[in-house]
């Protein structure tokens, strides 16, 4: 059979096929993306369910005239794959090579750079509204999944861009997921929803019968017409687009190429916002991804037979947080908050062993906060983990609802410093300098497995607000327990004369064995583990400091704002002179894509960088005061 995805290079190729081969590029590209997945990793589950509705859209509209905005955008695969990147798409995740979600400066063909759920819809409608201004006679189309809709930015949407007559046409992929299984409100709305074609079958039928009627036929149609929104809601009772604005075209089989390419054919006609719901399963076409849509969602490299990763995860600091927040709940005030991240963050066996107390919120990380917030208004002790760059979305909550009232929330920031192929929207490099601004918060972060669930047991008894954040994956050396968490307090893990170390999280790990480096360069190095930027432990830092003159500072964060400046801060107001200090983490730029390891090494924050520059200051001052 003859290949067709060999000869599309743009919608235009699209455009030229017919039914049929349409389909057979729909199995083609399948085939290309659990390929590539299977050996980059990547989003596959969502990225499967919407390869028809790709194809449609490229059909259908004169792109990039027309414009898409993909929310969160982890389902773009297929659009990259049709705007000329197919034989980059190998590349996909790699460093250098093409990123898994829109980029602006990668094509033309984005619309808006996206990463974070929800934002779809406004940025359209801000596109939209900007033709209009421009006498632009275009389409602007935004796809949502089910999932994003539960996020309070597309709510907000939906209410302005109902109400503004804009040419937004928007899409719905109803999959019933986010990572993990939608719940809520509008999960159930949107299920009752599906049932309408049952009504919609129903109408046709009684249409076909009373159009038969001789002379009254033709006007009992018009008078139902009239009373069509009575009947709608008397059959469906939840029309909730039409009452907000939008025209509701649904629910429609989201894999059937004809009838999508017909229904936004209709839509790119109408004047004014039109919603189109439809129906896709989250995994289509590749059957251990439709089983478990939750491990395929962003999946690391695996076989393609078995549906099996090819590396085993094993523990990590998620598991480790799962594991201990199971225990701690023994008190039966500990609670636990997720913002549709169960499985992501751990809390898989905690939601099993005390759902009642397992709060999913849906994908609203505002909500969680404020949340959690008012739980602990009575008592009760809220333990939140979201990923590092989705707090971000709920910055406001933490200042005005969690830390001005000084209220007990424990805020676990999950994937905190660099996760790499996922790039700028989901490294988690400002975390540390966002929090330590903060009042009333306390900010920690562990060195290893151990300190983590020591931290956790800290936060739980502390009764005011607490940030631990801590990286993906696994610890880099497992230390013996030495020094009990205490508030404010470092811990000295090795003395020396010549420089002074202080490290914070992971990072610990990495100034350990730099010091062991340097023994042999007859370099006394003095390890400190600074577990809290805030309130930071002044005393131990500040002594170490005025003994040896010299001072690195390592952190997974941007320096500005972070452990670095914390203490160039502190040397500036303890009034030290002669003190040289280099702080290691990143600048403040937006880190792109590729694994952890090359993106550490670009940045010259791995050992053996980190080694070459005090021996280069060495050999450049001749002196054991090395910087």
């Amino acid at each position: 059979m003859e290949n067709i995805l060999d000869k599309i290079n743009n919608s235009e190729d699209v455009k030229k096929l017919n039914l049929e081969q349409k389909k057979q590029l729909a199995n083609e590209i399948r085939d290309y993306i659990i390929d590539v997945v299977s050996k980059n990793g990547g989003h596959l589950a969502s990225n499967l369910g919407t390869v028809e509705l790709t194809i449609a859209l490229h059909s259908v509209f004169d792109l990039p005239k027309d414009e898409i905005v993909w929310d969160v955008g982890h389902q773009t695969y297929t659009h990259k794959i049709l705007t000329g990147r197919k034989e980059k798409f190998t590349s996909l995740r790699k460093k250098d090579g093409i990123a898994g979600f829109p980029k602006t400066s990668e094509s033309i063909y984005d619309t808006f750079n996206t990463g974070h759920s929800s934002t779809s819809i406004s940025a359209a409608l801000g596109i939209a509204k900007s033709k209009k201004i421009k006498n632009e006679n275009s389409s602007v189309i935004a796809v949502i999944g089910d999932g994003a809709l539960t996020g309070g930015i597309a709510l907000e949407a939906l209410n302005d861009a109902g109400n503004s007559n804009a040419k937004l046409i928007v899409i719905l992929n109803d999959n019933e997921m986010s990572i993990s299984r939608n719940v809520g409100g509008i999960s159930t709305f949107l299920g009752k929803l599906r049932t309408k074609k049952l009504y919609t079958k129903s109408n046709n039928k009684l249409k076909q019968i009373v159009r038969k009627i001789p002379y009254v036929g033709e006007k009992i149609i018009q008078f139902v017409r009239k009373i069509k929104y009575s009947i709608k809601h008397l059959f469906i009772n939840n029309m909730f687009f039409e009452d907000i604005g939008f025209k509701y075209f649904g629910p429609i089989n989201g894999h059937d190429i004809e009838k999508l390419e017909g229904i936004l054919k209709i839509a790119k006609k109408v004047e004014g916002p039109v919603l189109i719901h439809i129906v896709t399963k989250k995994g289509k076409g590749y059957k251990p991804a439709e089983e478990n849509p939750s491990k395929f969602h962003g999946i690391s490299p695996f076989n393609i037979q078995t549906g099996e990763t090819l590396s085993k995860s094993g523990k990590s600091y998620s598991s480790v947080f799962g594991k201990k927040i199971v225990e701690l709940a023994k008190d039966k005030n500990i609670v636990a908050v997720t913002a549709a991240m169960k499985d992501g963050t751990g809390l898989t066996e905690f939601a099993k062993e005390y759902p009642d107390r397992f709060f999913d919120v849906g994908i609203a990380e505002q909500h969680a906060v404020c949340f959690a917030a008012g739980l602990a208004t009575k008592g009760i002790i809220p333990v939140v983990p979201i990923y590092s760059s989705f707090y971000q979305r709920a910055y406001d909550q933490i200042i005005h609802d969690v830390c001005m009232q000084n209220l007990g929330v424990v805020m676990c920031s999950d994937r905190a410093g660099i996760v790499g192929p996922d790039g700028e929207t989901h490294q988690g490099i400002l975390d540390l300098s966002f929090t330590n601004i903060i009042p009333n918060l306390t900010v920690m972060s562990p060195k290893d497995f151990l300190e983590l669930e020591q931290m956790l047991e800290f936060a739980v008894d502390l009764k005011s607000p607490v940030f631990i954040r801590y990286p993906r994956g696994k610890e880099e050396i497992s230390y013996e327990l030495k020094n009990p968490i205490e508030l404010g307090k470092a811990e000295i893990l090795e003395t020396g004369e010549d420089l002074t170390i202080i490290a914070i999280g992971k990072m610990v790990a990495r100034a350990t064995k730099i010091a062991d480096i340097l023994k042999n360069e007859n370099t006394s190095v003095e390890v400190i583990n600074a577990r809290f930027l805030k309130p930071i432990d002044e005393k131990t830092i500040i002594e170490s400091i005025k003994k040896t003159k010299n001072v690195i500072t390592i952190e997974d964060n941007i320096i500005n704002g972070g452990l670095g400046s914390v203490v160039k801060n502190l040397i500036i107001d303890s009034s030290l002179n002669n003190i040289k200090i280099k702080a290691f983490g990143y600048p403040d730029e937006y880190i792109k894509h590729g694994s952890v390891d090359e993106i550490e090494k670009e940045y010259g924050l791995d050992i053996n960088s980190i080694v070459s520059y005090i021996k280069e200051k060495n050999e450049q001052t001749r002196y054991s005061k090395i910087l």
